[in-house]
């Protein structure tokens, strides 16, 4: 009886963060296809959107930057719960405000509330539970931007107005948000020791100061490796398309299968992650993923047949799948507990700027030179992925333990 009083609640908050993954995915997929309603609606211009996520990006990044000092200050439940709120408040503004300008000063809203989740959620998981959980929550944000595209579907087909995506998830975030209101008391409580031992202490216990955090050599390490993971993650996502369509000359229809099996392979990976990274731990999860990720960039540089694109672009996904969250879950490993809360949002930042500026890079070299010159930059962004993550590995202040991570998953 004993067991069912501790395990309930952490079942709840458990369910309760992957939902907030969840729809921390939705409204990044309800803006692709919302796009050409919404620049109609406001009379502006196609790339009009780069003013929308460059203010987004710049409210998480600095949400995110902020997280360990915040978590230390108010508390994970509270955070969860403001930012949710905010997230949804700007999601039914978006709906309501008559100008261009001001949707786009609300995406600064809009950012600060998801790079919180994000950073919030983050922390509290590699804090409380085992690295199985974290590929899941990943995974549950896989499934959010999966949904957004088909709720704003519904919308623009059911009652032709992109309005009626953003409403339904920002009520959905503010339902969210009374979620953690309501569990307030459960976010901030530390699981039962299970032995007379004092109850270890938490990631999200220490009140490290943003400074001294920012004074330890392998925190910038860690920081790089998410700046060039996220960049590569969302470089292939972006430039897959033109890359099989405008180079390559492969049917749109087909191209735009292969892209999406980019995605679809990406969350399996995750899910198939969670069943076993407790069992081989996260070195062998980052190591064997660039390995995989490495070998499907050079298969899709070399592409001797067109099946070959989809079979590349698939390996891609399913190797890179793992990588981002072990890599979370292994940071308390590479830079020490004490620094670890402070780390995790600066590595959430780190993923904004590299999302906005390695995919417009390379954008830019496909424009000057050549579309084939993505794949090649991508095989260059996992080598020195590679070659970071082992000089973190290197410098780790408790290397060993990335050997196996055997906190229970529940």
């Amino acid at each position: 009886m004993p067991s069912k009083t501790t395990f309930s609640p952490r079942v709840g908050l458990i369910l309760l963060a992957f939902i907030a993954f969840i729809a921390l995915g939705l409204p990044d997929g309800l803006l692709g296809v919302g796009w050409p309603s919404i620049r109609t609606g406001f009379s502006i211009p196609l790339d009009a959107i780069g003013m929308l996520l460059a203010a987004s990006v710049t409210g998480y990044m600095t949400s995110s930057f902020l997280t360990g000092f915040l978590l230390a200050r108010v508390g994970v439940g509270r955070l969860l719960a403001i930012s949710c709120l905010l997230t949804g408040l700007t999601l039914i503004g978006y709906t309501l405000v008559p100008v261009w300008w001001m949707m786009v000063l609300l995406g600064v809203f809009g950012g600060m509330g998801a790079g919180a989740i994000d950073a919030g959620l983050n922390t509290y998981v590699a804090s409380h539970f085992g690295e199985g959980l974290m590929q899941w929550l990943h995974a549950s944000y896989g499934i959010g931007i999966t949904l957004g595209p088909v709720i704003m579907t519904l919308g623009l087909s059911a009652y032709n107005t992109w309005h009626f995506g953003y409403r339904a998830v920002g009520i959905f975030q503010l339902t969210l948000a009374t979620g953690f209101v309501l569990t307030l008391s459960m976010w901030s409580r530390n699981p039962a020791p299970t032995n007379a031992e004092q109850p270890e202490k938490k990631l999200t216990d220490y009140k490290t100061p943003l400074g001294q955090t920012l004074q330890q050599p392998q925190v910038w390490l860690s920081i790089l490796l998410f700046f060039l993971y996220v960049g590569g993650e969302s470089s292939l996502g972006t430039w897959v398309y033109s890359l099989l369509t405008e180079s390559r000359n492969v049917d749109p229809t087909l191209a735009g299968f292969f892209a999406g099996g980019y995605w679809f392979m990406f969350t399996i990976g995750r899910i198939l992650a969670g069943l076993i990274a407790n069992r081989i731990g996260v070195n062998k999860l980052v190591l064997t993923g660039l390995s995989g990720a490495l070998l499907g960039a050079a298969l899709l540089i070399w592409a001797p047949f067109e099946l070959a694109n989809v079979i590349a672009v698939g390996l891609i996904g399913l190797s890179i799948a793992p990588i981002f969250p072990a890599m979370m879950s292994g940071t308390r490993f590479r830079v020490g507990e004490a620094y670890a809360a402070n780390t995790i949002g600066m590595q959430m930042a780190a993923t904004g700027l590299g999302s906005a500026i390695i995919p417009s890079l390379m954008g830019v070299l496909a424009r000057r030179i050549s579309l084939e010159t993505v794949p090649v930059i991508l095989f260059g962004l996992y080598a020195g992925l590679l070659m970071v993550y082992l000089l973190a590995m290197r410098t780790a202040r408790n290397p060993q333990s990335q050997q196996t991570d055997t906190a229970s998953p529940l």
